[in-house]
């Protein structure tokens, strides 16, 4: 049963094409295999191929490239109707299209973008992005990882977390510091190879949810990158860093809200059919109450990812609008996501009804891309600029 939406978005035919699209292939290749996947820990690999050549491996490349030339109001359908069904092959392709494809999208050279773009928009290559450190977790800017230029190489050496894709990725996007002396003016941006020497490939995360998206660490011991798979120029690689987050906000918050909409729709479908004191749950008004809460926090928060997404796609500033999208929604999903399996009762604790993993998936949604913690940080910097 498929909750009603209290708002209809106006979208183009073109973009009722693709949600239909996105909305069958998560029903038929990926619904039937979602608890596997996430008790496995398995990265489905061929699955991401089949993306890839649906266009929804390089959303927001240009076709030159092998992409779809698609904005961010696509690529936030896109996320949204994965997220539906399953959360953790959403995050991978959220991940995938717009941390690692799209750095290199937005700031690499035309021969990088020549190199690189073709095999990550195919979804043959996984891409891999790495900023966050045991020591540098919400302070983006205190990383360890040094970059030093001899003869010809950068040599990297330090360690990332909480990679995503760092165990199965081919193409890394890794942020270095190349002059301490100038702290986050410091950092620059690199690309790596699956098989440079000195990229060692560390421990897998045994995780609470989104489980079938591979974490990882990663340790650089005098990695050797070419000087050319230097992004930009040194010293750019922390505010390229920043303007691709600005964009994974707004991934974040669009897969908040489709994880939310399955969680409602599974809801509405048990509420319908559970009977306690000879009447459907549905007709409780306390039932009720809950799902006509969730139905309008969804809405709202739909519509703050979405005006975020059209700002992003009008080139137009969007910092404060994707925070507050990415902390409304994703504080809204964990609600929701505990409400659904309030309503289904002992149910909602097995693993035979799908609010268990939309409950176990939603908290990396609070941390991820930046906690809701620094989202208000942004937020209120963003206000007292004005």
């Amino acid at each position: 049963m498929e909750a009603q939406q209290q708002f209809t978005l106006q979208l183009t035919e073109e973009q009722q094409t693709i949600v239909q699209t996105v909305k069958s292939f998560a029903e038929t290749e990926i619904k039937p295999g979602v608890m596997h996947l996430d008790e496995s820990q398995t990265f489905p690999l061929p699955l991401f191929e089949k993306l890839g050549a649906l266009g929804f491996m390089g959303i927001l490349v240009k076709e030159t490239y092998g992409g779809a030339g698609l904005g961010y109001t696509e690529y936030a359908l896109i996320i949204e109707e994965l997220a539906k069904v399953d959360p953790s092959i959403a995050l991978s392709v959220a991940a995938h299209n717009g941390l690692c494809t799209n750095h290199i999208n937005l700031f690499g050279s035309e021969e990088q973008k020549q190199k690189y773009l073709p095999g990550l928009t195919s979804g043959k290559v996984i891409g891999a992005w790495g900023l966050t450190e045991s020591v540098s977790g919400s302070d983006a800017a205190g990383l360890a990882t040094t970059a030093v230029l001899k003869d010809g190489f950068y040599y990297l050496n330090g360690n990332k977390t909480f990679t995503t894709h760092g165990t199965v990725a081919g193409t890394y996007v890794v942020m270095a510091i190349t002059d301490p002396t100038k702290k986050k003016k410091g950092i620059s941006a690199f690309i790596l190879e699956k098989g440079f020497e000195g990229l060692i490939i560390g421990k897998k995360e045994n995780k609470l949810g989104m489980r079938a998206s591979d974490t990882t660490q990663l340790t650089f011991d005098n990695c050797k990158v070419p000087k050319e798979n230097l992004i930009g120029i040194e010293g750019e690689g922390f505010v390229q860093a920043m303007k691709v987050l600005e964009g994974g906000r707004i991934s974040i918050a669009a897969l908040s809200v489709g994880l939310a909409q399955g969680a409602l729709n599974a809801a509405l479908t048990y509420s319908t059919q559970r009977k306690q004191f000879g009447k459907t749950l549905s007709e409780f008004q306390g039932i009720q109450f809950k799902m006509a809460e969730m139905a309008t926090t969804i809405s709202s928060a739909r519509l703050l990812t979405m005006r975020a997404a059209a700002m992003k796609d009008d080139g137009k500033s969007n910092t404060k609008e994707a925070a507050m999208a990415k902390l409304f929604a994703s504080e809204m999903a964990e609600k929701a996501a505990n409400d659904a399996v309030q309503i289904f009762g002992g149910y909602g604790f097995t693993k035979d009804y799908p609010v268990e993993k939309f409950y176990r998936d939603v908290k990396l949604l609070t941390i991820g891309e930046g906690t809701s913690e620094i989202q208000k940080m942004v937020i209120a910097r963003e206000l007292l600029k004005d």
